[in-house]
């Protein structure tokens, strides 16, 4: 399936589905750690299924990922599972239950594929063009401009 398409289900389901946690944190009944909790609970077993219908009905995922090294399985365990899935999801939940979805959401949103921009350039080595360049500026001038009073 093309990049693209699975990007924008993903925003959809994001979008949709933060309006829902806003709305249950502002109710004062569900804290922030307690709504990543019920939330990585339920995705959970959904993941896991996933992951066993790519290894045995799909054969998308390599089979031997274990084996992948230290270097490569700290990086996912620090970058991926302790800092963008447990420190992310407590910064922008803690931020939804004070905060307006549709400023919170914009700002984490927009500044994470501008900040992994630049990381891209200047750790991974990938090209940066004036095109680029461009789109990052616009995108935290469009942030600024949804979130600022």
């Amino acid at each position: 399936m093309n990049a693209i398409i699975l990007a924008i289900g993903a925003g959809l389901c994001w979008g949709i589905g933060e309006v829902f946690t806003k709305s249950v944190l502002h109710t004062g009944k569900v804290g922030p750690i307690t709504a990543i909790t019920v939330r990585s609970t339920v995705a959970l077993p959904v993941i896991w299924l996933a992951y066993f219908v790519a290894m045995k009905v799909v054969k998308s995922e390599p089979a031997n990922w274990t084996q992948a090294g230290a270097p490569t399985l700290l990086k996912l365990v620090l970058g991926s599972g302790l800092v963008a899935g447990a420190a992310a999801m407590i910064f922008f939940y803690s931020a939804l239950s004070i905060g307006e979805v549709s400023r919170v959401k914009p700002v984490a949103f927009c500044l994470a594929p501008a900040v992994a921009t630049l990381i891209g350039w200047f750790i991974l080595g990938e090209p940066a063009s004036a095109r680029k360049i461009g789109a990052v500026a616009m995108i935290l001038a469009g942030v600024v401009l949804l979130t600022g009073k």
